[in-house]
């Protein structure tokens, strides 16, 4: 938990002293490619739904500037599934399930800025070539504390990789 929020569950399958190989499981997720996109989602979480539902706020918060749309996506909570997460209002929010998949992650602290970002996921590229670690799609940012955290701030970066035990 971060922050006493419901963090995104995942299995370890293998540590390095760079980074870490994960399983993550299928989740619910809502999404917005919008410029306002941390405004729509949290409205989205705030009970502008279909049931008016407010939904607890989990972390990480996934960030994926690499289309240039400005991808942001809420994990909701675990209880949720296909059948009970609401439906958004409007459309500038989706509500979708995650594909179940492995990925290389890449710790940093700090307030995240594209020079951070762009430094971390160099040397994980450089990593996973290294280990010939196949990657697939863009990388992505996730952020685990609230911009009001000054201290002890956790993010990484996510590449979706090729991996079988």
């Amino acid at each position: 938990m971060a922050q006493g929020y419901e963090t995104q569950a995942y299995e370890l399958i293998q540590t390095f002293s760079e980074g870490e190989i994960r399983f993550y499981p299928q989740v619910m997720k809502v999404k917005t490619n919008n410029k306002s996109g941390f405004s729509s989602l949290f409205k989205y979480i705030s009970g502008n739904n279909v049931q008016q539902q407010k939904i607890a706020m989990t972390t990480p918060v996934h960030m994926d500037k690499n289309t240039g749309k400005g991808n942001m996506e809420f994990v909701l909570p675990e209880k949720f599934n296909k059948d009970n997460t609401p439906l958004p209002l409007g459309n500038d929010v989706e509500v979708y399930q995650s594909e179940a998949g492995y990925f290389a992650a890449f710790k940093f602290s700090g307030y995240t800025n594209l020079k951070k970002e762009q430094m971390v996921i160099k040397k994980g590229k450089a990593f996973l070539m290294e280990n010939n670690i196949s990657y697939k799609d863009s990388p992505i940012v996730l952020v685990y504390n609230s911009p009001y955290a000054f201290f002890n701030r956790k993010n990484e970066i996510l590449f979706p990789v090729y991996y079988s035990k």
